[in-house]
């Protein structure tokens, strides 16, 4: 099973239309609900979005989702539950 890309920074750039926290568009994070959507979409999808980010947004993004994977929650998500 692979691990929403989610990490809890939820706003779109209105120009691109991809999520400034994961890099999904709407067409992404609904096919990433489906329970009919395989691992190897997912996998793939993963690389899409990576390519959408660069610099400090990728470097927060693979932090974050790093995180996400080994404790369950996102580093942002986990700075504001204190």
């Amino acid at each position: 099973m692979i691990v929403s890309p989610c990490i809890s920074i939820c706003r779109t750039d209105p120009v691109t239309g991809y999520c400034y926290g994961c890099g999904r568009n709407s067409d992404d994070k609904i096919k990433w609900k489906d329970p009919n959507t395989g691992d190897k979409w997912k996998a793939e999808n993963l690389k899409t979005i990576r390519s959408r980010m660069t610099g400090w947004q990728l470097e927060s993004f693979n932090e974050s989702y790093e995180h996400k994977i080994k404790n369950g929650n996102s580093l942002f998500k986990k700075a504001n539950q204190k």
